[in-house]
């Protein structure tokens, strides 16, 4: 054995324990709840008279659009298909109907509100005092890309360093499962972790069993560290935010000991796809208006969306670990959308939570292309129909049963719509093909089948006002804000942009509809969503690989445009702007993604959003760390540890200890340990490793000393 191998060989078996990428635990109680409990008021919570009857006012106010706008369109309807007796279909199509306009004219209650709030000036601001704790900012990450990631803590890391020296650490929280991804992960932090104890340190864990996903990977950290931090800011892997807003969120936070949780309204940046920048501007133009109406009328019983916000430790603690739902996935088992129901535990145990849109300078990116959305939602749908569990349990405030029905209808609604175009097509068909009954009641005179086109034209006219308002709403805020406007371009680039991404949206409605439809029937039969990392590339995908996404959207939109015109040529404009966007879904969806995509749009100056024009401090050292930041040769991951010894001594020490722990059986471990055994060269080890077993592997420093004598033999 050669002295290298001997050094080694200490290095592993008397291992120092060394955690530099981890401060001392400091451990916090964590009780798991049950989906039905008491619940409390709120807690010390210093509203003003002024902010009571401000938010009674909003409920109000909602409520009363909602119920008159609602009651007219279903007594509309209820004229145009009963002029004479209705069929059954046609109180089917009744009853869909009225579920789909009071979900869009809820939507529309609190975009009027929003826009009649932004229209005046802020009268309520925020306490705030300096924070008497100190702030962990979390990046849960799985299996992202790591360059990107310390580009983030890099620009954070700087901006508050001057700003807030001593009052901030960053946790970066892996619940990475792949071998390559996570040995990327520490050669990339390795540098950045446990620099400046005293000014913000950035640590790094790895959990070697992700356990209830990011909730448990939260949820784990709160249990070993969270008693040395007042609050926790939790970022996405995407997220970014600047000191000052950071430092707001916590001073806002220390003046309000009721609170538990304030929300920033995230605003879409760095998108470079057509999609990405569709959302972007719908975010920054119309996500304002919204989001007033919703803050509004929320009060202190609002939502979380999982990122971008801060919560107070001790709150999260005592109320927030989530119960596991009887039965067996997709409906049982673990929370998988963990942010509404966190929110609802919250408020449940007395603690407000709060959405502050005001706070500046809160970013995240959006998914690049259409399938990169599609993929996504299958996961979220699965997580928000389990809130059904919740909805009618015990304990839990009306705004709170309110937000996981909305996000539970936010699927159901396109299952609701798609079975609304279908009745309306077997109505049109019985119509067209089977004979009316003149004499079905005894009378001299026939009963003529009479639809009363006049009144359905004057409801759907409506119908599409209250759809595209809350679209005018921001349009008009941006016009009438003079520099806001000229950020977004101009008058006559916003107006453009305005109406593009009204179209686009418009013809990819129909795609995200019939796909939702799929996927709610999908998780009705019992199909399990898994877990898979959110895309972070352009989204560029081959015309094959879309053909076969969207071949049957193509279809469907095709047998409903041929058999509507067969019927009618006024039932085939009608559909149109359905079957349209399905025909088309297979260019729409290439197009969606792919930097190179956008070129057009980007040189006209179509849909640019205000951080494009003149970005905020942050962003540009974003831009300029992951400029700047060298990507990390491409390597396997056994290669690269063992000629890496500094990475590979890092790597041993962050591994958990386990001497002194029960022995287990690890077939992976154990497969592992044979083919090192009687692999030839490191090349053959590594085409022999499944990810189990490469896992297993790089988790036992016995296992990597063998690895590195196999390399210094070869």
């Amino acid at each position: 054995m050669s002295q290298k191998d001997d050094l080694l060989l200490v290095q592993i078996t008397n291992r120092t324990h060394d955690k530099r990428a981890l401060p001392d635990e400091s451990p916090l109680s964590m009780p798991r709840h049950g989906v039905s409990e008491k619940g409390f008021g709120i807690k010390n919570s210093q509203r003003t008279f002024f902010q009571i009857v401000s938010t009674l006012f909003s409920r109000l106010f909602v409520l009363a659009v909602t119920v008159i706008l609602s009651l007219y369109g279903i007594v509309e309807m209820v004229g145009v298909l009963t002029t004479n007796t209705a069929t059954g279909l046609q109180w089917v199509f009744l009853v869909l109907f009225s579920i789909n306009f009071i979900w869009i004219v809820f939507a529309f209650s609190q975009a009027l509100l929003g826009f009649l709030i932004h229209l005046k000036p802020r009268f309520i601001k925020q306490r705030e005092i300096d924070a008497p704790f100190k702030t962990a900012i979390l990046l849960p990450v799985y299996n992202e890309d790591p360059v990107r990631i310390r580009a983030t803590i890099e620009a954070m890391n700087s901006d508050l360093m001057a700003k807030a020296p001593g009052k901030y650490a960053f946790f970066i929280l892996s619940d990475t499962n792949r071998a390559d991804a996570w040995i990327a992960e520490e050669h990339t932090f390795m540098d950045v972790v446990n620099k400046n104890e005293q000014g913000c340190p950035v640590y790094y864990r790895r959990r070697h069993q992700n356990s209830e996903r990011k909730a448990g990977n939260i949820g784990d950290w709160v249990q070993r560290w969270g008693g040395g931090y007042g609050a926790m800011i939790v970022l996405d892997a995407d997220s970014i935010m600047s000191a000052e807003s950071i430092v707001k969120l916590s001073r806002r936070l220390a003046a309000a000991p009721g609170v538990g949780l304030i929300q920033t309204l995230p605003t879409i940046v760095l998108a470079n796809t057509l999609y990405g920048k569709l959302q972007q501007f719908a975010n920054q133009c119309f996500g304002p208006i919204y989001a007033e109406g919703l803050s509004s009328w929320h009060g202190l019983s609002s939502n979380f969306w999982g990122h971008n916000a801060i919560i107070r430790t001790e709150a999260f603690a005592e109320s927030c670990h989530l119960p596991i739902l009887s039965g067996k996935p997709p409906f049982g088992g673990h929370v998988l959308s963990h942010d509404f129901i966190e929110a609802a535990l919250l408020r449940r145990a007395g603690w407000g939570v709060r959405f502050d849109t005001d706070i500046p300078a809160s970013f995240e990116e959006a998914p690049p292309s259409l399938i990169d959305v599609l993929i996504r939602d299958r996961r979220w749908c699965q997580g928000n129909l389990q809130h059904t569990h919740f909805i009618f349990a015990k304990g839990f405030a009306l705004p709170t049963r309110l937000h996981l029905f909305s996000g539970v209808m936010s699927y159901l609604s396109a299952v609701f719509w798609l079975s609304l175009i279908i009745v309306g097509l077997a109505i049109a068909i019985q119509a067209t093909f089977v004979r009316p009954e003149y004499f079905a009641n005894p009378s001299l005179f026939p009963t003529w089948p009479v639809f009363d086109a006049e009144r359905a034209l004057r409801l759907f006219v409506v119908s599409m006002a209250i759809v595209l308002a809350p679209k005018a709403f921001g349009w008009f805020a941006a016009m009438v804000n003079i520099p806001r406007c000229l950020r977004f371009g101009g008058p006559i680039l916003l107006t453009l942009s305005t109406l593009l991404e009204t179209v686009m949206s418009g013809l990819y409605a129909p795609i995200l509809m019939v796909s939702q439809f799929g996927v709610v029937f999908s998780i009705l039969r019992g199909k399990d969503s898994g877990w898979l990392p959110q895309s972070r590339d352009d989204g560029a995908l081959s015309w094959k690989s879309v053909m076969r996404h969207h071949a049957n959207h193509t279809i469907f939109g095709t047998a409903l445009a041929v058999t509507s015109l067969l019927l009618s040529k006024e039932l085939f404009y009608w559909l149109l702007p359905i079957s349209a966007g399905l025909i088309l879904s297979i260019p729409l969806s290439w197009l969606s993604g792919g930097t190179r995509r956008t070129k057009l749009i980007k040189m006209i100056g179509l849909l640019r959003a205000p951080e494009e024009k003149d970005p905020v401090q942050i962003l540009i050292e974003l831009k300029r760390n992951l400029a700047e930041m060298p990507q990390p040769q491409k390597m396997d991951v056994l290669s690269r540890l063992v000629n890496h010894p500094q990475l590979c001594e890092w790597h041993i020490s962050q591994l958990p200890d386990m001497e002194g722990g029960k022995p287990s059986f690890d077939p992976p471990r154990i497969i592992a340990e044979w083919k090192l055994h009687h692999a030839d060269s490191l090349q053959q080890l590594e085409s022999w490793l499944e990810p189990a077993e490469a896992l297993a592997l790089l988790s036992h420093p016995d296992c990597l000393n063998q690895l590195q004598r196999m390399e210094n033999n070869a």
